[in-house]
């Protein structure tokens, strides 16, 4: 697919059909992540992959967002493995995440696998469900899965700020 339609047409599923994302398909998405540039190329993203009911459980446990999703990619990332900004008052993890999820979720529209971005959650909760290390940190959740019958985007999906609203050539 064109680049320009699928950010054009790429919305945020809240109601997914039983059908199981395919394998390969969550091959290329994952791939797509690890692609992703992070800062220093530390790559600190650890991205969990949960299908099993159980797994589908805990997620359920920490969030109602999960709409059904037959597929979630927890995104998180290693604070021990981050680049500190100058100052120290930053460092990359979370923005390296970010990059890495958005690429997860272009890749997924790409490959006509509806998604999600959910941050209704408590992280700490969640990586303690997960059982994940305490060095991880949770950015986000992205459900993955096929659009059930009647879901496609909110009503205001097309309405966006004019470029002069928002951009500012200093």
């Amino acid at each position: 697919m064109e680049f320009k339609e699928v950010v054009k047409n790429r919305y945020s599923c809240k109601k997914y059909s039983e059908k199981q994302v395919e394998a390969e398909k969550i091959t290329a998405i994952l791939e797509a992540g690890r692609l992703a540039p992070t800062a220093k190329n530390l790559q600190e993203q650890r991205i969990y992959v949960l299908q099993s009911a159980d797994a589908l459980a805990k997620i359920d446990q920490a969030t109602p967002c999960r709409y059904g999703a037959p597929t979630v990619l927890v995104v998180a990332f290693d604070k021990n493995e981050v680049f500190t900004y100058p100052g120290g008052k930053r460092d990359s993890g979370a923005e390296d995440a970010t990059i890495v999820a958005t690429h997860l979720i272009l890749a997924a529209a790409d490959e006509g696998v509806d998604s999600c971005w959910i941050n209704y959650f408590d992280p700490d909760k969640l990586a303690g469900i997960l059982g994940l290390p305490e060095n991880e940190e949770i950015l986000m959740v992205l459900d993955l899965g096929y659009a059930a019958d009647g879901a496609g985007p909110l009503p205001n999906h097309e309405s966006r700020k004019p470029l002069s609203e928002t951009v500012k050539y200093l």
